[in-house]
């Protein structure tokens, strides 16, 4: 096996909203996909639409025809499915397996490796919706990717393949890496629809149109500046103001179905944002033990934090 890749023929088990896409992408990307395993009517409408050469077959005789077994299946059941494949003997010496857990590092294909294959963990960091849109979305897409020897060659190399680029997690901290993900991506989701919850309550007709350039606007000065990008009355120490959205949120609690966390997460999110503007100089310890008073919660230390990836001096 050389050290970087070539062009591989490809068999997909799991052609979910990630598999049918990164199978398609792969496609596009010059390797030849020549066979997928789906069950579901799910899985099968997707492969006809972004993959309509192939017909399912089970996930046994995807690995044994092919060079690269991209495995594309939930976190929990990763380990069995390979560990059943390589028991049946259609994993083998010289192959490449790969898969796309975030939670997961190469450690999980252990029984693939035993076999004398090449095993790669490569996490697009992206969220899926299983349709040809996606594929443009992958273009820039950052991978983590976690595996030893070849094996980062190749996987750097896949990426580049898929339109993304690799960013190296080790092993160990594959977890933690999945949890930040996860964090800021799908809690960022609860947080949006809540807010869409609550503006339907005022009679606005179209929440999503009224909050998309805000909430654009906010994401990119996060993501470029971090917490220099705070705003809103906990920053500013509006305690009154932030008194006063808890008690809507509760007068509100009744009218929405889940009522009663909105003001739970508020209280919840106004006491981290507080901390966070403490420790990093913007807001006031007094101000701060206002707020928490309001939340419950408790005033962090007010040790600076660190700013590492944002230079201070050029905002």
């Amino acid at each position: 096996m050389p050290a970087v890749s070539p062009r591989y023929r490809v068999g997909v088990i799991g052609a979910g909203r990630v598999g049918a896409v990164l199978a398609a992408a792969l496609q596009r990307g010059g390797h030849l996909v020549v066979a997928a395993s789906g069950a579901s009517p799910d899985s099968r409408r997707r492969l006809q639409t972004l993959m309509p050469q192939l017909s399912p077959q089970e996930p046994a005789d995807v690995a044994a025809a092919v060079e690269l077994v991209l495995l594309t299946v939930p976190d929990d059941r990763l380990q069995h499915v390979v560990e059943q494949l390589a028991a049946g003997g259609s994993l083998s010496a010289g192959q490449v397996v790969v898969h796309t857990s975030g939670r997961h590092g190469s450690g999980v294909l252990a029984a693939a490796a035993d076999q004398g294959a090449v095993t790669v963990a490569l996490h697009p960091a992206m969220t899926f919706t299983g349709t040809d849109g996606d594929l443009d979305r992958l273009r820039g897409c950052a991978f983590g990717l976690s595996a030893a020897g070849e094996g980062l060659a190749i996987g750097a190399r896949l990426a580049d393949d898929l339109g993304g680029t690799a960013t190296v997690i080790p092993e160990e901290q594959r977890t933690l890496y999945h949890a930040a993900l996860a964090h800021g991506a799908n809690h960022l989701g609860t947080l949006v629809g809540q807010a869409m919850d609550i503006l339907r309550l005022t009679g606005a007709g179209h929440p999503a149109d009224l909050l998309r350039p805000l909430l654009t606007a906010s994401l990119d000065n996060a993501l470029t500046h971090g917490d220099v990008a705070l705003t809103g009355p906990v920053v500013r120490g509006d305690t009154r103001t932030v008194s006063d959205h808890l008690a809507a949120l509760a007068a509100a609690a009744r009218e929405v179905p889940g009522g009663e966390e909105l003001g739970a997460a508020y209280a919840t999110m106004a006491a981290v944002t507080a901390n966070r503007a403490l420790r990093s100089g913007r807001l006031q310890a007094a101000d701060a033990a206002d707020i928490m008073a309001l939340t419950g919660e408790v005033v962090a230390d007010d040790r600076p934090i660190a700013c590492a990836d944002h230079d201070q001096s050029k905002r």
